[in-house]
């Protein structure tokens, strides 16, 4: 108790003007300046603090007030701020850790709330000289990194990976069941695009990434197709092959997972649904068969690495995703078939890149029989699809950017876009426009 009392009497003696500097260093840094959006939102959380106003700090205010979001609006069908608010802890904590590792005061946004807590930085304690070996204190399973195993062969290094890995898949798989269910009351969504999707008294049928398939994929260092999908050949083990790495690959490829970022896209997507009168139906990619391409509206998600139902689309698409493997790499591209002037021939996302570029493909195109529409959100990465959606569920920037092609009749035509972004620990920062098409109406 006594410590504690202490923290809060350091924090407590630092001036009001101490800590207007500290978010001034912090919104001056690289780790927010570029981007425009966790700015103001800082800003504004902050200046509301620091003039003791932090009771009206809330989603509704800052959407209205930050975001332009109108009056009323429904945060639980539009939730942009806990967006923001989620990647601007991301670049807090990236500031901290690297350009204001020597800041003697640290902000935070607490989960569950958007006021700023202002802190004095706990210094590691001296070094202890070692105790002997004892009973092994239990680690945390969600912060503390596996141990590394000795190198013996690849195998033993990609394991802990892997099964971390299935482990979170497994996880989103269960809340993907959850979602489904989730939202049972939200208002009804004003937006015209979701009313061609979600038609009342119909079904949207909304087809995830398949996570096992990308696990195999990057194992066996082999691109699986539409068709070897379907037959379920990749998944076979070679019994004369016990120990093989193509066997593991084939074992971790049979469970049903999914990503958290798909997971989370459905349970947005399910909202918007009910409230349009209309059903969301889910079904796992490998249980997806043609026929199911050709009748009504249609969702796909993720990567054509986690979702090869995208091929049926692609011919009739300008922006397509290319996968070199190399031995040690892969190289995921968006290539531009048909580059108008000015435009580059691809974009490539390079893991030298400090700026971390990733890229999405957004494409609203219609069904294999034209008696419908399939709206693709896919990207390089979780943080090139959560790009994708990000894109599409900002009311205010989608509507514009559909505002400017809407034909005379009200209709939405046809069209592809790629974005791109910066992966942000996982996550999409700011998103841009590189390039569009819209097909003809």
């Amino acid at each position: 108790m006594i410590r504690n009392d202490l923290q809060t009497a350091d924090v407590e003696a630092v001036s009001e003007r101490e800590r207007r500097q500290l978010v001034e260093r912090v919104l001056a840094s690289k780790a927010l300046s570029r981007s425009g959006r966790q700015s103001e939102l800082f800003r504004f959380v902050c200046d509301l603090t620091l003039a003791g106003r932090a009771a009206e700090i809330n989603e509704q205010h800052v959407g209205e007030t930050v975001f332009g979001r109108p009056n009323g609006y429904d945060s639980s069908i539009d939730g942009i701020v806990r967006t923001q608010a989620s990647r601007l802890r991301q670049r807090l904590s990236l500031y901290f850790e690297n350009e204001g590792r020597n800041e003697p005061l640290i902000v935070t946004i607490p989960r569950g709330s958007y006021i700023p807590v202002f802190e004095q930085r706990q210094r590691p304690a001296a070094a202890v000289p070692e105790e002997p070996a004892g009973e092994p204190e239990l680690a945390d399973p969600v912060h503390t990194a596996l141990p590394t195993a000795p190198a013996r062969t690849p195998r033993s290094t990609l394991l802990p990976w892997i099964l971390t890995a299935v482990l979170a898949c497994a996880c989103a798989v269960l809340a993907l069941r959850y979602a489904h269910l989730a939202g049972q009351s939200a208002t009804k969504p004003d937006d015209p695009f979701w009313n061609f999707l979600f038609a009342a008294g119909q079904s949207t049928l909304l087809v995830p990434g398949d996570s096992s398939l990308v696990n195999y994929q990057g194992l066996a260092h082999h691109n699986v197709g539409l068709a070897e999908y379907v037959s379920g050949e990749y998944r076979a083990v070679r019994p004369q092959e016990p120990n093989s790495m193509q066997n593991l690959a084939a074992r971790l490829a049979t469970p049903r997972y999914t990503s958290i970022v798909d997971l989370e896209i459905a349970q947005a997507l399910a909202l918007i649904a009910k409230q349009q009168h209309s059903n969301l139906e889910l079904r796992y990619p490998r249980e997806a068969r043609p026929n199911d391409f050709k009748q009504g509206n249609l969702i796909l998600v993720g990567s054509p690495e986690a979702t090869p139902w995208v091929a049926l689309f692609e011919p009739n698409m300008n922006f397509v995703f290319d996968y070199q493997r190399l031995s040690d790499q892969v190289i995921i591209s968006v290539l531009n078939r048909r580059p108008r002037v000015g435009e580059p021939a691809q974009w490539t996302s390079d893991r030298t890149n400090p700026q971390h570029r990733v890229y999405a493909v957004v494409a609203y195109l219609p069904n294999l029989t034209g008696t419908g529409n399939v709206l693709i959100l896919e990207g390089i990465t979780m943080a090139g699809t959560e790009c994708a959606w990000d894109f599409v569920s900002d009311q205010g920037k989608f509507n514009s950017f559909l505002g400017t092609m809407r034909l005379p009749n009200g209709r939405i035509p046809h069209f592809e876009v790629v974005l791109g972004t910066s992966n942000i620990s996982g996550s999409a920062g700011d998103t841009s426009i590189l390039a569009t098409r819209v097909h003809n109406p």
